[in-house]
């Protein structure tokens, strides 16, 4: 992602002005059913309205005010991000490879002009000379913040370094299409030579997955279908080749394009005088140097390492009940162990909760409770044209009046991004254009004899993703696009969200949708106790793992490229900061899609772990919608978008500043007595 509110990457399109408390007057994303230079157009158009505001910018004669600079400066941000979220959207989720050849080459286009805007000095003179001191705080910190991001994009450098810098930028922008891209086109696939490798396995799965025409049966490197087979299928091999299926996903060519990445990066922080990227990118963030990435990876491993060492001799003990020789557990394995693991010691599995998780009341539970949690109600819009026929339109009420918009666009396709993430799709102006976003999933397709049953840990991630949904519209009715939604700091993003996880573990909330979908029985709370107290079992390994993560985005950039060996860097942390044995020939990193976006700002994820469990020690946990929390919540972290600093945001909600001691607690909760624990189930990497 690059670097700024104005510099921000996310994905949507199309305006108009919004009468709150109707329907939203302003068309849905794909309602023109453009083709390709349709398509084109559109992102065209916006981007040379972007450029008349950039001219009206710098025209100005006399003084300055706030509407013949702010106003005109905003719009022309608000057109350029409207265009990267549009073609970066359907680079992602259109299902014709034209298409998505088409968004590419735009999402270039884009890009480039907002590189351009960055780094042009009469805008950035004409901001630097306008006097906010009179203005509300929200303006003010606008432009604090966005003559920070022009600094911080080279903008005060002479006309050779900024075209150079210019150059890089672009470079950088296609070398990102290019690894994202390179993940979504190259879906992998297993095949099952023998059916008793498919043991293990619910029926359902095993119905999905018939023999085709030639009679053979494949499994996909796609989430629906690799994370049940690594979870559950009783055959080592089948598991060890679909795991390694799974990490050889780009490659080689992602391994080129990373390194042209890094080389690229590197350039760019030399340039503006930075030792490296890490400590270039941690500059307008939370965290503020790269050092700081490394004292925090060190006290993340300090703080988990015990508990990680108690997990992994029970997942060792696991494994020798069928292999007494065993003295290594492989990382291929660990999800599997800790299932078995879950089924012997704590007298759950995961098995028996999925007849309670059929996809479409999963859906209708999510949107219930966020609408409870949140005081919104929400309302689909039918027929309306889009991209995919299996793709939703739901609006957003609040107290009567429309706030938002939001897409759906919940399965897998040929093509389309393989994870899961909420992505931007307008920025809000309040009075002017409702925020809108769109949830890409890849949820199993339920169909008439087939009800899409759920893996607990997909719930978990559904409501995530949607927490990130709510954040981007609550936070999107701001006077300004620049600071509407997501757009604080860059390593705040995923605190509120991770915090609503803890919602998918409270036998209310669960009771309350969770269902058996041949019985209509609610999940019984016994069932869920059961459940909490087995996935709190494998916490500090998935904080090893994601420290290990973390450790490889910051190590391939806090240092010259040239010095990088990306298969040694790989190793040599997942050896040094997690128990578990690298499967060998596995090159994660080109599949590592972070290492792209996120770049060297992995932690983010652990940071803002230890926020939200900092947060969630301020709600009840008794009655999680209850209470003056929830609200309080909304108003103090939500709501203010990008209007504040991320600190403000975390002490205004707290009362102080953010520490380790939730998470600790939160860390060590599976050799804690026995009580209802609030837990999260391990994954797969890389799922946002």
């Amino acid at each position: 992602m690059s670097k700024g509110s104005i510099f921000a990457v996310g994905l949507l399109v199309i305006s108009g002005v919004v009468a709150l408390g109707q329907a939203p007057s302003q068309p849905t994303v794909w309602a023109s059913k453009p083709d390709v230079a349709g398509f084109q157009k559109m992102v065209t158009d916006r981007l040379a309205a972007a450029q008349t505001s950039i001219d009206q910018v710098t025209a100005v004669k006399g003084a300055r005010t706030i509407d013949n600079t702010i106003v005109p400066f905003d719009e022309a941000v608000r057109q350029i991000n409207s265009s990267i979220y549009l073609a970066s959207l359907i680079q992602q989720v259109h299902p014709d490879a034209a298409f998505r050849d088409s968004a590419t080459a735009m999402v270039s286009k884009a890009s480039s002009v907002q590189t351009a805007l960055s780094l042009n000095r009469g805008v950035y003179q004409t901001l630097s000379s306008l006097d906010v001191s009179k203005s509300d705080a929200a303006t003010q910190y606008y432009v604090k913040r966005q003559l920070l991001e022009f600094r911080l994009a080279g903008v005060d450098k002479d006309d050779a370094t900024r075209t150079q810098l210019k150059k890089l930028n672009d470079e950088l922008t296609d070398e990102q299409s290019a690894f994202d891209r390179n993940i979504s086109d190259d879906q992998k696939k297993v095949e099952v030579t023998d059916a008793k490798q498919l043991e293990g396995l619910p029926q359902d799965y095993l119905d999905r997955h018939k023999p085709d025409a030639s009679g053979k049966i494949y499994i996909t490197t796609n989430y629906p279908d690799a994370l049940p087979a690594l979870k559950f299928s009783k055959s080592d091999d089948l598991r060890r080749q679909l795991f390694l299926a799974f990490e050889m996903r780009a490659y080689p060519k992602n391994k080129e394009v990373l390194e042209n990445m890094m080389k690229t990066r590197y350039q760019i922080a030399t340039i503006l005088g930075y030792s490296s990227w890490a400590d270039y990118n941690a500059a307008d963030k939370m965290i503020k140097q790269g050092g700081n990435i490394a004292d925090f990876i060190q006290k993340v491993d300090t703080a988990a390492r015990p508990v990680t060492q108690r997990e992994y001799a029970i997942l060792l003990a696991e494994k020798r009940k069928t292999d007494p020789e065993a003295k290594e557990v492989g990382d291929y394995e660990n999800a599997y162990l800790n299932e078995l693991v879950r089924r012997s010691q704590f007298n759950f599995d995961s098995q028996v909760v999925r007849p309670y998780l059929p996809f479409n009341e999963v859906r209708q539970g999510i949107l219930d409770t966020a609408a409870t949690l949140f005081h919104v109600t929400f309302s689909r819009e039918e027929n309306v044209p889009s991209w995919d026929p299996s793709v939703e339109t739901w609006d957003v009420i609040d107290g009567g009046k429309t706030v938002g918009r939001f897409y759906l666009d919940m399965h897998p396709r040929p093509g389309k991004f393989s994870h899961a993430e909420m992505a931007p799709v307008l920025d809000g102006i309040l009075g002017k254009q409702l925020p809108e976003a769109i949830l890409v999933c890849n949820f199993a397709v339920p169909t008439a004899d087939d009800p899409g049953l759920m893996e607990y840990g997909d719930v978990v991630t559904f409501f995530h993703e949607f927490g990130h949904l709510m954040h981007h519209i609550l936070g999107g009715q701001q006077k300004w696009a620049g600071i509407s939604g997501i757009s604080m700091e860059g390593d705040f993003g995923e605190a509120p969200s991770q915090m609503l996880e803890e919602w998918m573990h409270s036998p209310q909330v669960l009771a309350s949708f969770a269902r058996h979908y041949k019985t209509g029985e609610p999940i019984p709370a016994e069932l869920v106790a059961r459940m909490n107290r087995a996935s709190a079992f494998g916490r500090a390994s998935w904080v090893s793992q994601q420290d290990t993560y973390t450790a490889i985005s910051y190590d391939i950039y806090k240092t010259k490229p040239e010095d990088v060996d990306l298969d040694a860097v790989a190793v040599a942390d997942q050896k040094k900061y997690t128990p578990f044995t690298p499967l060998p020939g596995g090159h994660m990193y080109a599949s590592f899609g972070h290492l792209g976006g996120y770049s060297s700002a992995y932690y983010t994820y652990l940071w803002d772990k230890v926020i939200a469990e900092d947060f969630f020690s301020q709600f009840d946990h008794n009655n999680l919608l209850a209470g003056e929390a929830p609200m309080r919540y909304r108003h103090t972290v939500l709501e203010p978008g990008g209007s504040v600093s991320a600190n403000d945001l975390v002490k205004n909600f707290l009362g102080r500043e953010q520490n380790m001691d939730a998470f600790q607690k939160w860390m060590g909760e599976e050799f804690a007595p026995a009580t209802v624990a609030q837990g999260r189930e391990t994954s797969l990497p890389f799922v946002h």
